[in-house]
């Protein structure tokens, strides 16, 4: 269980408003009801989901990292300004990670149109591909060996700003030979390295792989994203334990992923279920301290 002293800084959620449409932020997955996504069927998700209602999942929650939503969004300054505008009405305090495609020549510009926004933080432009299994991938191509994508990453450090890394196990080589020679860019793994086959190949190959990335000290990891492939929770508390063991409980935090992870799992028990995993002494750091600090609040 969660200590009742510990406040939670949610380190990765999202809110969206598809139905209302006010603002027009221009998602196009949550418009296309029962469209398959990686996760599953999205369809009872797609629907409002506001900071409101985020805020009441669970009574410890005092802020949180919102990261975006949707890659095909026409301006995805929209989305930032959007989150922004609701946290700053419910006097919510929360960081940003906005949607960025670094393969673009304007990428720096639209960088600097983000960070006209005070909560803004970092970037996420969602890397996980493998061409054997179309049905999971996120990319269309593998944008950790574009030249013009690194070129764009790069453009990261320059700004002071952080990269939110979605990927999966197989490319986690290649990722941690690119940031070793970024140390300037802090990196945060998103969904817990996206432990996708969990076959004892498959978790030799996410463990190994998550130990090339934890080597590099600008590298932290997010306790998120479970639900996305260990939709029964068998996993959960052992990968934690793992997790905390790889990179040290500095370098660890915990992140609902809600509203994707509430298709598999009620937002207080998930909370409960990683607890279980991460030593009391450490509960404080990983459900709260570590995002502050990494995410600049």
């Amino acid at each position: 269980m969660l200590g009742s002293d510990v406040k939670i800084v949610d380190a990765h959620h999202h809110i969206w408003n598809p139905v209302t449409n006010d603002p027009d932020v221009g998602y196009v997955w949550l418009k296309k009801i029962g469209a398959p996504k990686p996760f599953g069927d999205p369809t009872a998700i797609q629907r409002d989901y506001l900071l409101d209602e985020f805020r009441a999942e669970h009574p410890q929650l005092t802020a949180s990292v919102h990261v975006q939503v949707d890659g095909a969004i026409d301006d995805p300054v929209a989305e930032t300004l959007f989150v922004y505008e609701q946290a700053q009405a419910a006097g919510h305090p929360v960081a940003i990670v906005g949607f960025v495609d670094l393969t673009m020549d304007n990428c720096g510009e639209v960088m600097d149109r983000h960070l006209a926004c005070p909560s803004f933080r970092g970037v996420r432009h969602i890397v996980s591909r493998l061409d054997d299994r179309p049905d999971i991938s996120f990319a269309p191509e593998h944008f950790l060996e574009n030249a013009a994508w690194r070129a764009g990453f790069a453009q990261l450090g320059q700004r002071g700003l952080s990269f939110d890394l979605q990927c999966y196990p197989e490319q986690m080589a290649t990722a941690a030979d690119l940031f070793a020679g970024h140390e300037d860019v802090p990196v945060i793994i998103d969904h817990a390295g996206s432990p996708w086959d969990q076959s004892d190949e498959g978790l030799t190959r996410w463990s190994d792989g998550l130990a090339r990335l934890a080597a590099l000290p600008q590298i932290s990891i997010k306790l998120s994203g479970f639900g996305m492939f260990d939709k029964d929770r068998a996993m959960t508390g052992d990968l934690t334990r793992q997790i905390v063991d790889l990179f040290g409980p500095e370098r660890v935090m915990f992140g609902s992923n809600f509203p994707v992870d509430r298709l598999m799992a009620d937002y207080v028990a998930y909370v409960d279920e990683v607890a279980k995993a991460v030593p009391t002494e450490h509960q404080a750091a990983i459900f709260g301290a570590n995002a502050r600090r990494i995410y600049r609040f």
